[in-house]
């Protein structure tokens, strides 16, 4: 299995970094070795002293696919999920002033953080769905897939133009405004419509 990122998807959140708005969605990757295994806790990296916390909403691909067109994009997925994309800031930063790639920022082992998946058939409209992640307790941030740039749908068509699409493969669907550095003894909490699907403690 995959893991496809979609970056700068919230214009809140291209703003909060002073990112240029893009033309297209952003796509990145993450290996799987960068999946946190459940009921783990993450370990803050001793290469940076800014790591962030990015809450996305998930999409979990059901079947094999390529050159996805938008109106049956529907059919890959039947599951929605939150996760955690955390991006060494500092690093990533680096990277980005010599034009080099994120992967060491964005893809280093645990930094894809994956929370329970709901039934997509529970929601009255897959472009309305709610999500919020708390920081001991307090809400850090919050959003609603219909401040997408580029909806679930779109990015899945996009995608398979590129990458075919297997089974179990899963995207990130980007994060809204709000991320900020995590550190030792945080608790991040992640809700879905007020369910909450995610717990992770920082070591």
């Amino acid at each position: 299995m995959k893991i496809i990122c979609i970056g700068r998807n919230y214009a809140n959140h291209i703003e909060e970094l002073k990112n240029e708005r893009p033309d297209e969605p952003v796509i990145f990757m993450k290996p799987d070795t960068a999946i946190l295994p459940k009921k783990t806790p993450f370990y803050i990296p001793e290469f940076s002293n800014d790591v962030h916390h990015e809450v996305e909403i998930l999409v979990k691909i059901n079947k094999v696919g390529k050159y996805i067109d938008k109106k049956f994009a529907h059919k890959y997925y039947d599951e929605i999920g939150l996760g955690i994309d955390f991006t060494a800031r500092d690093l990533q930063n680096k990277l980005k002033e010599k034009g080099l790639p994120w992967e060491k920022s964005k893809a280093f082992d645990g930094s894809a953080i994956i929370g329970d998946f709901i039934p997509k058939n529970i929601f009255s409209s897959i472009e309305s769905i709610t999500f919020e992640l708390h920081n001991n307790g307090k809400v850090v941030q919050k959003g609603n897939t219909n401040q997408m740039l580029w909806k679930i749908d779109e990015i899945i068509a996009h995608v398979s133009n590129y990458f075919t699409l297997k089974k179990g493969d899963i995207i990130f669907t980007g994060t809204p405004e709000g991320v900020a550095a995590v550190k030792q003894n945080d608790v991040l909490e992640g809700f879905i419509e007020n369910k909450k699907v995610l717990r992770l403690h920082i070591k």
